[in-house]
């Protein structure tokens, strides 16, 4: 069965450009347009009003783009369409790219086309390519695929296996739920690069980069939770998979025994570092930034396990003391550290914890580059 596809162009607030965006996917697709309407107040009524052959969805108040585009999706298979290819209508994206993720499609309709943006070239934002790398490594973490965009607007969606999902956000992270459930439910995903702009006066980006990377930061912690509590042992089990993507990741050929051993130094830091609770969290991404080795770190990081979480608070007391003037609190055994101790001698265990977590880092990274060298020879 030949795939039937409508267009889906969410828009709020975007008259500049709203018309030659709806006019360019006309000129490189015989589809359905559909354009959904998000409330918008300025005066994109409008100009959809002065726009023929089209179908128009309208929302109020705003909702959000992940409600828009489930509403536009929603309309495409009431057409009796199978898939929509999404695009935006702040005129960021080239109509002209169309034509290649409809050949993705009817390639492989089961597939999830990724309209792939060269985010190196000069004209992207520093934060948007900063906040793609982010999105792009937490969806690895999630799902164990890689991709270069995961944050494009720009997409290829088969609509069946949307059916009966249920969804945790109706906005702009929708986009990033919706690919990791779609991988989960195990829905290939294909890559097509495609162009991009940014440069121009007339755009208008609704992005707020406080809010919204919140709240997409905020999702990936439950992804990345379903995914280590659910996703991944299911993986292992039935399919024998997570043994093989973390040995891939630990081992790297490619990756230089000084790296390596920088990435357990770094797990040793964090483990040991007076975060509790939060040195993953934190340490995860850094290790991702200064591109780590992230399962040498994490594995590093856990150091800070149950059984040697008093031998480190002890070991912390103990440096502290030595940089901590006037009285100074030292503990005769392991059975007097107490939460309470913590909270009264609070600046000597923070000092003596930061010490102790710099002299683990660097005797770690000293003893295992030679270690990695000796033993990646033989």
């Amino acid at each position: 069965m030949e795939p039937r596809i409508a267009v889906v162009m969410p828009t709020y607030n975007n008259a500049g450009t709203l018309a030659a965006a709806i006019a360019g996917v006309k000129a490189h697709i015989a589809a359905p347009v559909i354009v959904v309407d998000d409330g918008s107040t300025d005066g994109t009524e409008a100009v959809l009003r002065a726009t023929e052959g089209i179908e128009l969805l309208r929302i109020a108040p705003n909702k959000g783009k992940g409600n828009a585009l489930r509403q536009g999706f929603a309309h495409a298979r009431q057409m009796g369409c199978t898939h929509a290819i999404t695009i935006d209508s702040d005129g960021q994206h080239d109509p002209a790219d169309i034509p290649a993720i409809a050949a993705a499609i009817a390639a492989d309709p089961e597939a999830m086309v990724m309209g792939a943006r060269d985010m190196g070239q000069a004209s992207v934002p520093g934060r948007s390519s900063f906040g793609n790398r982010f999105s792009n490594f937490w969806f690895k973490v999630e799902t164990g695929i890689t991709l270069s965009d995961t944050q494009t607007g720009f997409r290829g969606w088969p609509l069946r296996p949307l059916e009966g999902m249920r969804w945790l956000t109706d906005r702009f992270g929708f986009e990033v739920e919706a690919i990791v459930k779609l991988a989960w439910r195990g829905t290939p995903f294909k890559q097509v690069p495609v162009h991009v702009r940014y440069d121009f006066p007339e755009r208008v980006s609704h992005f707020k980069p406080f809010l919204d990377f919140t709240r997409i930061s905020v999702l990936n912690t439950w992804l990345v939770a379903c995914a280590l509590l659910w996703y991944w042992p299911k993986r292992a089990i039935l399919q024998g998979g997570l043994w093989r993507a973390i040995r891939s990741e630990a081992v790297r050929p490619e990756e230089s025994s000084l790296r390596k051993a920088c990435a357990i130094g770094f797990g040793l830091f964090m483990g040991i570092v007076p975060i509790w609770g939060l040195q993953l969290l934190v340490g995860i991404p850094l290790a991702y930034l200064f591109r780590l080795n992230r399962v040498l770190f994490v594995a590093a990081a856990n150091i800070s396990i149950p059984p040697m979480i008093p031998l480190i608070l002890y070991a912390s007391y103990r440096t502290g003391a030595l940089f901590s003037p006037g009285e100074v609190y030292v503990p005769a055994s392991l059975d007097e550290l107490t939460l309470a101790g913590i909270h009264t001698h609070v600046v000597q265990y923070a000092v003596g914890a930061i010490v102790l977590a710099i002299v683990a880092g660097a005797t770690g990274l000293l003893l295992a580059w030679p270690l990695l060298r000796i033993c990646r020879k033989r």
